[in-house]
């Protein structure tokens, strides 16, 4: 009776822990980095120097500038011309400044679609970067520069639907906060504890195994969810945008990646250590 009872237990305790682990991860996500602008930027302002980045905003400059410009059979070399001059700006500390501007609106852009009540869609408003580029081409007296228009032009990261979809999840691990992964780390430390207290070190040593293993079901279902969620929110962007949407995804779910690797890693240690211990202690036990 009491090996069915332990048995339920552990059953119990891996099921919540393969749930707690991966909303633990999410909520806290959201709650401190995801709703912060200063960490939101922290983490996509490195993208200035990311390829992906560069390409996708030197093609929407070239061909917003392009719609005015119009030279007959030298349309594609001038193309080529001014492609290669964006391209060119996209590694200058201008465009950082100017990257860093455009994504401190985009952060707001992201909160008003997360926590609104109609759908919008989240995006990078380029038109401060294209107005750097614009007087850095003058001022270089670039041809055919003062024809590049001003005006918005933008990068979807994600799409309105996809926005409506989230919504009450998001709102949902909001409201969680910290708490699960504080409930989390209170079981990590109290199961075993209890267990040493009622079966000695080996009930300690299994109930560790049994945490262990919750932790790397989490984690799996965790890295699981981010990978998902990466393709469906790609799905619905429009492909000129693909790369660079991409880019800004992988950098904001950067933590959430180390994070399930951290907890796979900490669950195979308890896991192996548990077990490793248990047989260990049996080999004692009968060898007295």
């Amino acid at each position: 009776m009491r090996t069915s009872l332990s048995a339920a237990f552990s059953a119990v305790l891996l099921v919540l822990l393969t749930v707690l682990v991966p909303v633990s991860a999410l909520s806290a996500w959201v709650d401190l980095e995801l709703d912060d602008a200063d960490r939101y930027l922290a983490a996509v302002s490195p993208l200035a120097s990311d390829p992906d980045v560069r390409n996708t905003v030197a093609s929407v400059i070239t061909d917003e500038a392009l719609k005015n410009i119009d030279v007959g059979p030298l349309q594609e070399t001038v193309a080529q011309f001014l492609r290669e001059t964006a391209q060119s700006f996209t590694t200058t500390e201008a465009f950082q400044r100017a990257w860093d501007t455009a994504n401190r609106t985009a952060h707001e852009a992201v909160t008003a679609a997360l926590h609104g009540e109609s759908g919008q869609a989240v995006t990078i408003e380029l038109a401060p970067v294209i107005e750097e580029v614009k007087r850095e081409l003058i001022s270089d007296g670039v041809p055919f520069a003062g024809l590049i228009p001003v005006r918005d032009t933008s990068i979807t990261v994600l799409s309105a639907d996809r926005a409506d979809e989230l919504r009450t999840s998001f709102q949902w691990l909001r409201y969680c906060s910290v708490w699960p992964a504080v409930g989390t780390v209170v079981l990590l430390l109290l199961v075993p504890g209890l267990a040493l207290l009622r079966g000695g070190a080996r009930a300690a040593l299994g109930a560790a195994a049994v945490v262990g293993g919750g932790f790397v079901l989490g984690s799996i279902v965790l890295r699981v969810l981010v990978a998902t969620e990466r393709s469906r929110v790609l799905d619905q962007v429009p492909g000129s945008d693909r790369d660079g949407a991409a880019a800004v995804y992988d950098a904001l779910t950067a933590s959430l990646r180390t994070t399930a690797w951290i907890v796979l890693l900490a669950g195979a240690v308890l896991v192996i250590g548990g077990v490793a211990g248990r047989i260990l202690t049996a080999r004692r036990t009968m060898g007295r």
